[in-house]
């Protein structure tokens, strides 16, 4: 048997780095090394990957980081992958509110440290949208809004035209909605880039460091973030 990695290592026999590589290829898309990046793109892309990877290390409801790395694949310029510790069914609140906090991380390390965004944030801002979309809409997570569905079924949240659509939904619970949404985006920001100030530090180390290596695994993550975690008084 010959994987893609072992064809290129020259290996006789598959090992776990075998493995690795087939599964990032699967899950996250083919390595296109050979894309052209500027110098300044390569850069926004490490803080931003590294700003997912420290705000989902420090909320306890996100699955651990597995790995970040600024090498680009398929439409990606970088990615930090997660690996869940088991398989989950169901979400509470708190783990959906920390789902949306670390996809907000790249774009408030974009802001951070750059004072700019830029389009790299557009997929994440797609998911965290409909995800609190979703949380108001369709799983009754919403104090002002209630038990109510607003969902046909669990394929389709009714958004905008397809709102007006149904006469059972008023004007004001459309615009309940897109408050309701709006706040859980802005909290989660705000969330997220209080935490990227408080390992602000550890954000500029781990930057620096994948800009070096390209690929960093979350147990560096985790040991950068200890060595500048914030001092508390004893």
């Amino acid at each position: 048997y010959s994987s893609a990695a072992s064809d290129v290592y020259k290996r006789q026999a598959v090992d776990n780095e075998d493995f690795e590589y087939a599964r990032d290829k699967v899950m996250m898309g083919a390595e296109r090394k050979s894309l052209l990046i500027s110098d300044e793109e390569k850069e926004t892309t490490a803080y931003h990957e590294v700003g997912h990877a420290l705000v989902a290390a420090s909320i306890e409801e996100v699955d651990p980081v597995h790995k970040v790395s600024i090498i680009p694949r398929g439409r990606a310029l970088g990615v930090t992958m997660l690996l869940p510790e088991e398989d989950r069914h169901s979400h509470n609140r708190r783990a959906l509110l920390g789902q949306i906090t670390m996809a907000m991380g790249g774009r408030a390390a974009e802001q951070l440290v750059f004072n700019r965004f830029t389009t790299g944030a557009s997929d994440d801002l797609k998911k965290a949208t409909e995800l609190a979309r979703k949380m108001v809409c369709q799983w009754g997570m919403s104090e002002k809004l209630g038990p109510l569905t607003y969902a046909e079924d669990a394929g389709h949240v009714f958004l905008g035209r397809d709102l007006q659509q149904h006469k059972e939904f008023s004007n004001e619970s459309m615009r309940m909605i897109d408050e309701e949404v709006l706040e859980i985006l802005n909290s989660s920001y705000d969330r997220a880039k209080t935490i990227l100030i408080t390992y602000r530090k550890a954000l500029e180390s781990l930057a620096k460091t994948l800009l070096e290596k390209e690929t960093i695994d979350g147990e560096s993550v985790l040991q950068v973030m200890q060595e500048f975690a914030p001092k508390t008084d004893k």
